[in-house]
């Protein structure tokens, strides 16, 4: 990444913080899919299938209006597989029109040097790719050894900040590899991190003895950056809960390919409401109501943007069982 590229991604990440610490009432970050559907099938993933259409091409862009409209600082898009999207270049241009980051979530299998090139030039500004083992197996294909030919590529020629995350837990074999990883990302220039992921339900077990050691040792490696903010992962790690306040629904949103606001990819069907009827109304509601499911929560994005109401208003008890409460 160029280091005036650099800069100015930096500057317009510190305005959207002084921004959200400055004022409770807009977005912060919110995740978009174009599809669902993946070209993979990763045994921990609950997030994908192998035959939706993508969204069209009108109802992102209107999607990305309407998020604008909501103050929305920071766009991800994600899926399934976003770069299956026809058009993805175009939605990344529309989050740029609106002057709001754009960032993208990706396997990786589908970046070529013109691809990328593309991205550069629609003005995407940050990019992740989770490598989850150096050789494939029947749990996951997302490996250094088929990826590390797209690395190159990123390298080379990607204008915005690549991050690879590395992962153990989630029936992930080989808790090494993810050293390799980190250290093969170091070597070409990009930022790392390491996650502990999530299983098939959304669960996620303490880290064995093993798996912890990985972890320690590879969190503090590599270039440091907004992805190693994970000291929530130091409790889950133990099996132990967060006491945090969960501003799903209000500072964080996620909209699935269908066009729902939910609070995030683990918890869709709440509130389930459509964002072209989202209002400030339901970002206050959702940003004072506690989430049960907090405690044990594993989407570090979620946990991230939340730290910056950390120390301020405090949220109701959620007992009163609003996970099954549905938008009229």
């Amino acid at each position: 990444m160029k280091w005036s590229n650099k800069l100015k991604v930096r500057w317009r990440e510190l305005r959207a913080v002084a921004w959200g610490l400055a004022s409770t009432k807009h977005v912060v970050l919110a995740h978009i899919i174009p599809t669902r559907r993946c070209n993979l099938a990763c045994g921990y993933c609950n997030e994908y299938d192998d035959v939706s259409a993508p969204v069209s091409t009108d109802v992102m862009l209107r999607r990305i209006d309407l998020l604008a409209g909501l103050g929305t600082s920071i766009i991800t898009i994600s899926g399934g597989e976003p770069l299956l999207h026809p058009d993805i270049e175009m939605i990344v241009a529309r989050i740029r029109q609106h002057n709001m980051i754009a960032g993208m979530i990706t396997n990786g299998y589908l970046l070529t040097p013109k691809k990328i090139v593309a991205l550069n030039n629609a003005g995407l500004e940050h990019l992740q790719i989770s490598i989850d083992n150096i050789n494939p197996d029947d749990v996951s294909m997302k490996s250094l050894k088929v990826l590390d030919k797209k690395l190159e590529y990123l390298a080379e020629f990607a204008e915005f900040a690549v991050n690879i995350n590395s992962v153990i837990g989630g029936g992930i074999r080989n808790p090494e590899d993810a050293e390799a990883i980190t250290n093969r990302a170091i070597k070409l220039g990009l930022s790392s991190s390491i996650g502990i992921i999530h299983d098939s339900s959304g669960g996620m077990k303490p880290l064995n003895k093993r798996e912890e050691r990985v972890y320690r040792e590879v969190r503090n490696r590599g270039k440091r950056g907004y992805s190693r903010l994970n000291w929530f992962q130091e409790n889950l790690s133990r099996g132990k809960p967060n006491d945090w306040r969960c501003r799903a629904g209000a500072r964080y949103v996620y909209i699935c390919e269908d066009g729902l606001v939910h609070y995030c990819s683990q918890q869709r069907g709440y509130p389930g409401i459509p964002l072209e009827k989202y209002s400030s109304v339901d970002l206050q509601r959702e940003y004072f109501k506690a989430k049960s499911c907090a405690p044990s929560c594993t989407v570090g994005c979620v946990q991230k943007v939340s730290i910056l109401d950390h120390f301020r208003d405090a949220q109701l008890d959620s007992s009163a069982g609003h996970f099954s409460q549905q938008h009229p």
